[in-house]
């Protein structure tokens, strides 16, 4: 039997400058991500929209909602077969290419997920465990573009 989850955010723009969206350029594309019982998380474009390098944009949630969902897969699944990890980096990054109508797509996401085993003999079912993390990983089986994987486990 299949169960269902629901996720509740709110997103508040908090960028009015006072004149609203008189113009393209007279307001700042800030926002907060609220969630209940949750630090706000401070957003806004990618600067490429004018938006600032000092808060995270939709493409930076984007790629860290899909490592985040793989790391947390791997490490069930590690446990779970007795193989013990004792560290886990990710630097995951995604390309987003702009079409001629305004709109865009994500072309890829690749995740370099580079993993610490207790023991060398771990490495192998360690290694292997990556490719069953992403079939389980319910944001890479919510997109439409191709999510690769480039693990190192030591």
């Amino acid at each position: 039997m299949s169960k269902e989850h629901s996720y509740q955010v709110t997103v508040r723009w908090t960028g009015n400058a006072g004149t609203g969206t008189s113009g393209y350029r007279d307001y700042s594309r800030d926002h907060d991500i609220l969630a209940e019982g949750k630090d706000p998380v401070k957003a806004t474009a990618d600067q490429a929209f004018l938006g600032t390098a000092d808060r995270w944009n939709p493409e930076e949630l984007l790629v860290a909602a899909l490592s985040q969902c793989h790391m947390l897969t791997y490490l069930a699944l590690c446990s779970r077969a007795g193989v013990l990890v004792t560290g886990y980096a990710d630097s995951a990054s995604g390309v987003m290419r702009e079409d001629l109508g305004g709109g865009g797509r994500f072309t890829e996401v690749v995740l370099r997920p580079e993993v610490t085993v207790a023991d060398p003999g771990m490495r192998e079912q360690a290694m292997a465990l990556h490719e069953q993390a992403h079939k389980l990983c319910f944001i890479a089986n919510s997109v439409n573009f191709p999510v690769r994987h480039e693990p190192v486990v030591r």
